[in-house]
């Protein structure tokens, strides 16, 4: 919800630049940026647990592989 937010005030802050080119550099190094430092480090736990659940289900395929074969 506040990033919601941030876009939204930055969003505005572009608006009111004097040219376009300003108004996207603006939006770009304050808003495009930012945010996207902030989802991937904020997004380190989850791609943790999704990495230990790839390996989770590899590793129980290999076993059910093995027993199948033996």
């Amino acid at each position: 919800m506040t990033a919601v937010a941030w876009i939204y005030v930055v969003g505005l802050m572009a608006l009111t630049e004097p040219s376009i080119v300003a108004g996207v550099m603006t939006f770009v190094l304050y808003c495009v940026i930012p945010l996207s430092i902030l989802f991937y480090l904020t997004g380190s736990r989850r791609r943790k647990r999704k990495a230990e659940r790839k390996a989770r289900s590899v590793a129980s395929t290999d076993d059910k592989t093995k027993t199948a074969d033996t």
